[in-house]
């Protein structure tokens, strides 16, 4: 009942406020790779060795964003981020909890790289240890779904996210209500829910960090998709390249299958859901929803005609509804917070914000989240704290494979899908590579040609004859 989730955010909130100081270790891919798992354990034995279990709490959250500065610890409530932590750190950390931060370590010219983020995806990320269920009820977790389930109408929830402006993050930018009502209308009793985590493309990795760092929110955004569209199964359907990922949505459905927030008479009403975890073997072509769901039944994954759209006859031959990671984690807010609320976010066209991977030759690499809108100087220049080196700015490129490479004169660009569009490029999941003066533009579009020549289905002439043949020629160049 949602007297019994609000008692629950209660009383983590009291064991919160219990602890003097809390001290956050980043466990996510990023930060596992430079030894947080190593650093985590360690303040773990040097508390217990100091006695101070009682004031002072060490756990492992989500990424924190600045993948560049890993391994990241953050000290709450002092608001202190520490970047480049190793095991030796660990004891002078702990003397400094209640002095002055260590200079060495303290993330200080980073600043802006937060302070220039607006998190709605995100939000949860860093704060709460993504392999705890309590942790992400106490920051509001399931109360969206107890309001679409008691207070809403299926109607009511696809009303709403149309009225947001929500479009698709998966990179065409499709309207997500549009979509939803059109899988709502489809006269079937069966009907599926996918969440394509299949993230393909070279330089991003935002639904990986996303599902690593708050599982139980896309969980959460299925479920609520689910009610407005009348389905009762789900799909997550994500690449084995993510085992992280995997075993801390596996971890996700088993605890909200235990507490009752998916499987049958959800919030004692009569709506059941239930999701499973389909693994990709890493088959750029599968990110197509068509070849995603061939891919799920069992057949090889190559991409079918439209019409018929999987709205209308998709999985096994049913209604089903794809979206990806992104567009799934922005439902619960917008439910929670209102329809106006996220539309006042972002441009005219293009609502809300957009979680970028930044990468490439860019000082302050990692995963960050913006408003639509947000102009690609002040996301390289001013978050991303220019170019490595001093160099000069070449170009980004955006949208990946199918994308483009957005030159220095555009730098002002806001980045929303009609300014990329008339660029050249595309918004795509959210991958941005930074490139400078050493970058050769023949090579990048090689290489990217290449990446399409290999991934390519072969089953259309102009791909599959094509991409090797413009590949043959950019080498010759």
């Amino acid at each position: 009942t949602l007297d019994e989730i609000l008692e629950i955010a209660r009383i983590e909130a009291d064991r919160e406020e219990g602890y003097r100081h809390r001290i956050n270790v980043c466990v996510a891919a990023g930060c596992l790779s430079c030894q947080s798992a190593s650093v985590k354990e360690a303040f773990e034995k040097e508390i217990a060795k100091r006695g101070l279990e009682n004031w002072c709490r060490v756990k492992g959250v989500g990424c924190l964003g600045l993948c560049s500065g890993g391994p990241l610890v953050a000290i709450e409530p002092a608001g202190i981020l520490y970047h480049a932590v190793s095991v030796p750190d660990v004891s002078d950390v702990l003397e400094a909890l209640d002095g002055r931060p260590l200079d060495r370590l303290v993330c200080s010219g980073e600043a802006p790289f937060f302070q220039r983020q607006r998190k709605i995806v995100l939000e949860n990320c860093g704060r709460i240890d993504p392999e705890r269920l309590e942790d992400y009820i106490a920051a509001g977790g399931y109360q969206a779904l107890h309001a679409a389930l008691t207070r809403m109408t299926p109607e009511e929830i696809t009303r709403e996210i149309t009225k947001s402006g929500l479009r698709g993050r998966g990179g065409a930018g499709f309207p997500t209500g549009l979509k939803w009502s059109t899988v709502a209308k489809a006269m079937n009793e069966t009907k599926f829910v996918i969440c394509n985590a299949d993230e393909g493309d070279p330089g991003a990795f935002m639904d990986r960090s996303v599902l690593e760092s708050d599982p139980h929110r896309v969980l959460e955004g299925m479920a609520i998709a689910a009610r407005a569209v009348g389905a009762n199964h789900g799909f997550i359907y994500v690449r084995a390249e993510y085992p992280l990922a995997v075993k801390r949505l596996k971890t996700a459905i088993a605890q909200a299958e235990h507490a009752g927030f998916l499987g049958n008479n959800i919030f004692h009403t009569p709506f059941r859901f239930d999701i499973k975890v389909r693994l990709g073997a890493g088959a750029f072509v599968c990110g197509e929803e068509t070849a995603l769901i061939a891919s799920i039944e069992g057949q090889l994954g190559r991409p079918r005609p439209r019409p018929p759209y999987p709205a209308e006859a998709g999985l096994w031959g049913y209604p089903t509804l794809i979206n990806n990671v992104e567009t799934l984690a922005n439902i619960v807010p917008i439910i929670r917070e209102g329809s106006q609320w996220f539309a006042g976010i972002g441009t005219e066209k293009s609502k809300g914000t957009k979680v970028f991977a930044l990468a490439g030759r860019v000082n302050n690499t990692g995963l960050i989240e913006v408003p639509m809108g947000t102009s690609l100087r002040e996301i390289v220049f001013e978050i991303g704290g220019g170019i490595k080196e001093g160099k000069q700015f070449k170009a980004a490129q955006t949208g990946g494979p199918s994308g483009g490479c957005i030159p220095e004169h555009s730098l002002d660009l806001p980045m929303d899908y009609e300014s990329l569009a008339q660029v050249g490029s595309i918004m795509g999941s959210g991958g941005m590579i930074v490139m400078d003066e050493t970058s050769c533009m023949v090579d990048v579009a090689r290489y990217f040609m290449e990446f399409c020549r290999s991934e390519s289905c072969g089953k259309c002439v102009p791909c599959r004859v094509g991409t090797t043949q413009i590949h043959k020629l950019l080498g010759k160049i």
